[in-house]
């Protein structure tokens, strides 16, 4: 049976004036995954973001969650979303605990149970009836992601969430992210321009650009089809490998060559009978920065904080 989708952007198209800000873009996110959005400054990833929470009205097209439409069932739909905009607003004066309960009142059925159980599930249990002004950070962003599940969302929003975190809070962050997603179930859709952050963190990666979605991949470990080797005469090496009709790259001091596992050995001992000096061959994976750039053709990476 085909897995169906938490969420669906379904040919959204924004125009402002004379100027088109998405261009039809679709895009399915579903239950359980991780998913990256990426591009580079003035791509639309903001504006995708306030049509997928009913902030900004598309011009043509729809978001359904859970299969409910924005435009038309707003309440039902958005009560099915937790969004996270860069570092929570939360009262500082008060407890993280009273913080969580001043929220769980603006939602329907959100119980003392509830509080407590989003408490442990981003392990806030020591510190939560401390003052919010007394947290690090790192603790605002943990208390932050208790009160966007609160109203057990299907659907979790997160822009720019590891801003200003230091690597050991990033990577506490990404662990909750990955737990909530394989225990809860929930669809998570992450706007943010640290790309080796989005590559460890995500299970599928979305790139838009002008507007439009322009690529979409899984992040899983592939078979690899691409090695690094280091071998000379440089010159008896490229005559060798075009023989072969090999599909060749120089990087560095070697080679990035493109052939499957199974003829790496095929291949070393080729070079070897050939008297070619083989000095070290190894996997090669081109970075999500690589890829990005590729993609984009060198469009700036890093995001401004105010979009």
């Amino acid at each position: 049976m085909e897995k169906k989708p938490i969420v669906k952007l379904q040919n959204l198209t924004k125009v402002i004036g004379k100027k088109k800000l998405i261009d039809d873009l679709s895009l399915d996110l579903y239950a359980g995954q991780i998913t990256g959005f990426l591009g580079p400054n003035g791509a639309g990833k903001t504006t995708t973001i306030r049509m997928m929470t009913g902030l900004m009205k598309p011009t043509s097209g729809e978001v359904f969650v859970d299969g409910q439409a924005i435009s038309t069932h707003f309440e039902e739909a958005i009560s099915k979303v937790g969004v996270i905009v860069e570092n929570p607003e939360m009262y500082k004066f008060m407890s993280g605990y009273k913080n969580l309960l001043h929220f769980a009142r603006m939602n329907k059925d959100v119980t003392k149970a509830r509080i407590d159980e989003v408490i442990a599930q981003v392990g806030m249990q020591n510190r939560i009836h401390e003052k919010v002004c007394t947290y690090s950070l790192g603790m605002r962003q943990r208390l932050g992601l208790a009160q966007a599940l609160l109203n057990r969302p299907k659907f979790l929003i997160l822009d720019e969430p590891t801003n200003g975190l230091d690597p050991a809070g990033i990577r506490e962050f990404r662990m909750y992210l990955r737990k909530i997603a394989e225990e809860e179930g929930v669809s998570i859709f992450v706007s943010s321009h640290l790309l080796a952050e989005i590559e460890l963190m995500c299970d599928r990666i979305a790139v838009i650009q002008n507007g439009k979605l322009i690529s979409i991949r899984e992040v899983k470990e592939e078979e690899e089809s691409h090695y690094y080797m280091e071998v000379s005469p440089k010159e008896k090496v490229e005559a060798f490998l075009s023989s072969k009709n090999i599909s060749t790259e120089v990087l560095g001091n070697g080679f990035v060559v493109q052939l499957s596992s199974e003829d790496v050995p095929v291949l070393v001992g080729e070079m070897v009978a050939n008297n070619l000096q083989l000095f070290q061959i190894n996997p090669h994976r081109k970075s999500l920065e690589d890829q990005f750039l590729e993609l984009t053709g060198g469009g700036q990476i890093a995001e401004s904080h105010k979009k």
